[in-house]
């Protein structure tokens, strides 16, 4: 017999929330029970183009509903706290669209508060439900890269200047969800690095590059910009084996797989600094293939995870703390644009500066 569908509603009506209820009102999962936003008219707008659901403007009224199991939130990340507490506390499971709070202190509040009282608290970190990242997380997960050596991705484009974030928080949510996805462990750098650039006098970088040194020895690099004319969604994983790159505005080839790369031998690297200089370095040039990828939309699989997640009573793929360790990287990363030194994360996530 098929299941239940779970009652969610929709609260934010703006840019994101569309997309949400569009995919909540098409899967099986879920019953679309409410749209919320304070601009009642945006909402019912919304309401009427997924089947005319009932609007409302107050989030208090939507939580006092007993038969309400979820909500999704998709309204500005300044408002995400306030917004997932009172519905955790009001027994609520709860989606969150990126990034999860606008402070670590806020988020892991969030993650802590769920684990509490046992409900489902989801980033909604949506690339990681595309085919390539799930493709990727494969590739890496089975080995077929071999040792991770280096990370390099590139989020470029002529996007709107953000009012109330920088470039970093606006954009880099997205690389650093991906890299905790696909990377084993999630992601656990050791140290962070940000430099941020405000070329128009904006009040706030427009231009990032972030560097992160992670816990195995490898370096991952991520460049952001909201000033670029040509718009570049690219990301380069460097393996011991095999290096792969996922370009997403190539639908005709996202992924490429290459094996080509730089071998020392183990004996060269178990020499000194002066022998090793003049060891034999190898190149690899073998052949280039790319994986076959399925079709579907990625938030179908997102809104399908939630619904999973809820009814098995696990984290999910994209869970609370997966959004911790994102807002982690980013806190670091505001830190360092500060000092102008790298910043030390801990195994517990406070922030030092590095020395």
């Amino acid at each position: 017999m098929p299941e239940t569908p779970l009652s969610v509603a929709v609260i934010g009506a703006g840019y994101w929330g569309p997309n949400l209820a569009r995919n909540f009102n098409a899967g099986p999962d879920w019953q679309l029970a409410a749209i919320c936003d304070l601009d009642t008219d945006k909402a019912t707008r919304l309401a009427r183009s997924v089947g005319a659901v009932p609007v409302t403007g107050s989030v208090q009224e939507l939580l006092q509903n007993p038969d309400l199991d979820a909500v999704a939130i998709a309204t500005p990340a300044r408002t995400h706290h306030g917004l997932a507490t009172a519905a955790l506390a009001a027994g609520k499971h709860v989606l969150v669209e990126k990034p999860l709070a606008d402070s670590l202190a806020r988020g892991e509040q969030m993650v802590a508060q769920a684990e509490a009282a046992g409900l489902v608290l989801m980033a909604d970190h949506t690339y990681c439900y595309t085919p390539a990242v799930l493709k990727i997380r494969e590739l890496v997960a089975t080995g077929e890269l071999g040792e991770i050596l280096f990370i390099d991705s590139v989020r470029i484009n002529l996007g709107l200047i953000q009012p109330d974030v920088d470039v970093f928080w606006d954009l880099a949510p997205h690389d650093l969800a991906i890299l905790d996805f696909v990377l084993p462990g999630g992601l656990r750098p050791v140290r962070v690095s940000a430099h941020g650039s405000d070329p128009l006098g904006a009040g706030t970088s427009c231009v990032g590059h972030l560097v992160l040194e992670l816990d195995t020895g490898a370096m991952a690099h991520i460049h952001v910009n909201w000033l670029s004319p040509t718009k570049i969604r690219q990301l380069v994983i460097g393996g011991s084996r095999r290096t792969l790159v996922w370009d997403d505005l190539n639908p005709q080839q996202r992924l490429s797989v290459y094996d080509r790369g730089v071998d020392l031998s183990r004996t060269a690297r178990e020499t000194g600094e002066e022998e090793r200089s003049q060891s034999n370095v190898s190149y690899r040039l073998g052949d280039t293939w790319s994986p076959a990828l399925p079709e579907h939309e990625a938030l179908s699989a997102m809104v399908t995870e939630f619904a999973a997640a809820i009814r098995s009573r696990r984290p999910a793929l994209t869970s609370g703390t997966a959004g911790v360790r994102v807002l982690s990287v980013l806190e670091a990363a505001t830190h360092s644009q500060v000092s102008g030194a790298p910043v030390t994360l801990r195994p517990t996530l406070e922030l030092e500066s590095a020395s």
